[in-house]
């Protein structure tokens, strides 16, 4: 059986890895039975989760902590979202350590000033460190990775700060140069074409990683016809589709006084046991209890 590491390779090396992502591992074990390639430890999720805004409120022990639950409920690679690599070089190196014995397959990390703000949050502060300075944070997490299998990418926010195609581009580069094995680019553009004239620029000595939440109508053949993106990321979604679910759920139970019209459109009890893994349980007590 292949490992999580040489499953996330073998995605990227098929043409495009298509990672989904997850806050809990109840949404990474239905990521994976709808046949995704890969979950997305995203920052953003889990700090919607606990009720907070995505701004390094979240500590490294709290998403390693989901982290590790999740690849302990279902099989597919895990690609970490460690925002800013909690620090300097030396916290790169420690996150590094911790992330790999705790399943993950890849870590995210991006090139932005701690403590960051989310990138599509209108208005929001987008500071980013010297590109020298990240091309550390990046060489100090290939240094530290047990395992070549082991993804380290490195995302570069030079678009969503404002700064331009070429500053995008050269720190890109910059990181490719510092040993990533893959450069995300993001953009707040409400339109794919930003980062598709990056991706044509792009010289491809690393495969790029794309998150269109933004531009939504940039599809899985969009992306294929660019020919250098590796991997897609849907990162929010999880999320935000159970928020939709249960906003409507609760308002039709409060508007109707009950729980009648409402039970026959959501999943039943016993599907709830089934992702619970019930019958576990109770073949261990079979077998088990005297």
């Amino acid at each position: 059986m292949q490992t999580r590491n040489a499953r996330l390779r073998a995605a990227l090396d098929a043409g495009l890895a298509r990672i989904m992502a997850a806050h809990s591992p109840l949404s990474a074990t239905l990521a994976e039975e709808a046949g995704f390639d890969g979950i997305w430890a995203s920052g953003f999720e889990l700090s919607a989760l606990l009720g907070l805004p995505d701004v390094s409120l979240i500590t490294m022990t709290q998403h390693l902590e989901m982290l590790r639950a999740m690849a302990q409920r279902m099989n597919l690679p895990i690609v970490a979202d460690i925002d800013t690599g909690f620090g300097n070089a030396v916290n790169v190196v420690h996150a590094v350590r911790l992330y790999e014995e705790a399943g993950a397959s890849a870590v995210v990390i991006e090139d932005k000033s701690f403590p960051k703000v989310t990138s599509l949050v209108a208005g929001g502060r987008q500071d980013l460190v010297r590109s020298e300075e990240f091309q550390g944070k990046i060489a100090a997490a290939v240094a530290t990775r047990r395992d070549p299998g082991f993804l380290v990418v490195a995302r570069t926010e030079a678009l969503i700060a404002g700064l331009g195609q070429d500053e995008a581009l050269r720190r890109a580069h910059a990181y490719a140069e510092a040993g990533a094995d893959l450069v995300l680019v993001h953009s707040k553009s409400r339109t794919p074409e930003e980062v598709e004239a990056f991706a044509r620029a792009w010289d491809g000595r690393r495969g790029l990683v794309l998150v269109p939440t933004a531009y939504p109508q940039l599809d899985e053949a969009r992306i294929r016809a660019l020919g250098t993106v590796r991997m897609v990321i849907y990162g929010n979604h999880a999320i935000r589709a159970a928020v939709t679910a249960m906003k409507s759920v609760f308002a039709r139970i409060a508007a109707e006084g009950g729980i009648a019209g409402v039970d026959r459109d959501i999943v039943t009890v016993e599907e709830i046991f089934r992702l619970q893994r019930m019958d576990t349980v109770k073949d261990i007590e079979r077998s088990f209890l005297r």
